[in-house]
């Protein structure tokens, strides 16, 4: 897993050039939302059990046929695993985050979910529905903690990216 400060190393040392001013920049944002970062990761992680719930709730509420007979979440074992999945879509958000790099997303997370939701048939639309729900619930804990965020692109960035690389597969 790398960091925002290790990626930006690696794309200069890759073409041997000396910093410049745009890898500059990135370092500085980089150590400038450092501590948003800090405190944002800490809200997910002290109210995940909450955010995972909520969002369940209102994943099935919005879409109740999920959980009747026939539906991916019909029974204990495939509610309970959506549950799971929406927890580790929460935990992994909040690890780019820290790090400030969607990189860990696809190593520990989309690479292997792919292959799974493909031979398990999982119908791609829920999944990226919750992971929505999962970045809304997350703005609005931020919101609730009265914490000024001065750029909410870096807390959104990871869901954003989950749904968007979820979305581009051919299920």
């Amino acid at each position: 897993m790398q960091d925002a400060i290790s990626n930006i190393l690696n794309k200069y040392d890759i073409t041997g050039k000396y910093l410049d001013s745009v890898g500059l920049e990135e370092i500085k944002v980089y150590f400038n939302t450092g501590m948003e970062r800090l405190k944002v990761t800490e809200i997910i992680a002290s109210n995940s059990s909450k955010i995972v719930k909520e969002t369940a709730n209102r994943l099935y509420t919005e879409q109740p046929e999920l959980l009747r007979p026939g539906g991916n979440s019909y029974t204990t074992r495939r509610y309970a695993t959506c549950l799971r999945d929406i927890d580790y879509y929460l935990r992994y958000a909040s690890y780019a985050l820290i790090a400030g790099n969607t990189d860990i997303l696809n190593e520990r997370l989309l690479d292997g979910l792919r292959e799974t939701y493909i031979s398990l048939s999982v119908p791609i639309g829920p999944i990226v529905r919750s992971v929505e729900i999962l970045k809304e619930i997350v703005i609005n804990e931020i919101k609730n903690k009265n914490m000024d965020v001065t750029d909410q692109k870096f807390c959104i960035k990871p869901f954003e990216y989950i749904s968007t690389s979820l979305s581009e597969q051919n299920m």
